[in-house]
């Protein structure tokens, strides 16, 4: 990289972190509104967001594979192929999102009982927000891909502004409560696909090419693992805590969660930067350290924040919650999330280095340690459930530490590898 690639990576990289971080605000802004619903209500909700995060994890190779294939776009024969690859891919999504509505109707009753939901409506107000949250990453992979980082950012806060603007009508002025919070969330994200979806409208009316399904399959599989693995373990905790602990408590670990969500949030965007120029990088056979770049940026910032967090861990909540302060109990637990989650986002940036190059050797592994937690974790989380709250809350907090390290360490060695053998051919 030049001077002055360094000093766009850089600039990129600072729009993406304040694009974030303004989103991040909104977000932060509307669980504060949230938490005024009655406790077991917030609890509700933020166990919704995580169900349709998990939901939506296929999406997310989606988005990385379009975001791939955009950053290698470089003739107008693959601009062709990828605007076919664009249409298909939301045409099937929405067939595949109609058939988990189907599957959810038949289970509805086991579902509503097992997250202990009171209000239908909200599960099928998630199942609604669950086709906006299929299309947005979906789309933003193009953006992302096409490296328009200020639409990209603005689609952000698009998604951020217009999910506090939601959440407080929906709770303040409609009483919705859970079911009124995921309204308002529907609302945000509908705003950022808007956002995101007009400025690449040529791309899904532009004119079509190929769409080869098995060299499709191929990519978005092992990408869709890959991202979907990481994100199973973001998420995965929430849920046990909703099924496994009475709804009185659950909101107490939503709160400390929240923090530990907003480290990671904050930390992403070198990783989103990298990503593409990486994916370009090897389409033009041109040397990038996208890698370094965002992996030195990466670890300053979420040490930084969890450091912040195990010097004042009131302090967020006290922001986030300042009228709801009995959630000031979860302060104990701030320090613990906040360290977990820090070799969870490097590995994160190290994993998305190496799919953007398609290096898909890792994808076994995270999908085996991300088995692995899920398996630990609902197998001691029946245990736990009769030990203290928050002791139990730090041992899942642990529990996800432990393996997000492990997880580290895989990616370090791939990472070595993967350097080992451009060195080898005399590509550093």
């Amino acid at each position: 990289m030049t001077v002055k690639e360094k000093l766009t990576f850089f600039r990129q990289s600072l729009w993406m972190v304040i694009a974030n971080t303004l989103a991040g605000v909104f977000m932060m802004v509307s669980q504060t509104i949230a938490s005024t619903m009655p406790a077991e209500e917030y609890g509700v909700f933020f166990t919704l967001l995580r169900f349709f995060t998990l939901l939506t994890i296929p999406a997310a190779g989606l988005q990385t594979v379009l975001a791939q294939q955009a950053a290698e776009a470089i003739t107008e024969e693959a601009q062709r192929n990828l605007n076919s690859s664009l249409r298909t891919v939301l045409l099937g999504t929405f067939i595949v999102w109609a058939l988990t509505c189907f599957v959810v109707l038949i289970f509805r009753e086991t579902i509503l009982q097992g997250l202990k939901i009171q209000n239908p409506w909200a599960l099928w107000m998630m199942m609604i927000l669950v086709l906006s949250a299929l299309w947005l990453p979906i789309i933003q992979g193009i953006v992302h891909g096409r490296q328009n980082f200020l639409v990209l950012g603005a689609s952000m806060i698009g998604n951020g502004f217009g999910r506090f603007i939601g959440v407080v009508l929906m709770v303040f002025f409609f009483g919705g409560y859970a079911a009124g919070a995921i309204t308002g969330t529907w609302i945000g994200v509908t705003l950022g696909l808007i956002i995101a979806a007009w400025s690449i409208r040529r791309v899904i009316m532009g004119a079509s090419g190929r769409f080869e399904p098995w060299i499709w399959t191929q990519r978005v599989l092992p990408l869709t693992f890959g991202t979907g693995s990481i994100l199973f373990m973001m998420n995965l905790d929430m849920l046990v805590v909703q099924s496994h602990f009475p709804k009185e408590l659950t909101s107490y670990y939503a709160a400390s969660a929240m923090i530990g969500i907003a480290v990671i949030t904050f930390t992403t965007p070198m990783a989103a930067v990298m990503f593409p120029k990486i994916a370009h990088s090897k389409a033009t056979a041109q040397k990038s350290n996208a890698l370094y770049l965002a992996l030195l940026g990466t670890v300053g910032l979420v040490g930084i924040g969890a450091l912040l967090c195990t010097l004042w861990p009131e302090l967020p909540l006290r922001i986030i919650y300042f009228r709801s302060p009995q959630f000031l109990k979860s302060a104990v637990l701030i320090p613990w999330f906040a360290w977990a989650v820090v070799p969870l986002t490097i590995a994160n940036v190290m994993v998305n280095g190496l799919l953007a190059l398609g290096r898909f050797q890792i994808v076994p592994w995270l999908v085996g340690i991300a088995v692995a937690y899920g398996f630990t974790l609902m197998t001691f989380a029946a245990r736990w459930q009769h030990a203290e709250p928050f002791v139990a809350f730090r041992n899942i907090i642990i529990t996800l530490g432990c393996f997000g390290t492990l997880l580290l360490v895989v990616a370090v060695y791939f990472t070595r590898r993967q350097m080992n053998a451009e060195a080898s051919a005399g590509n550093p």
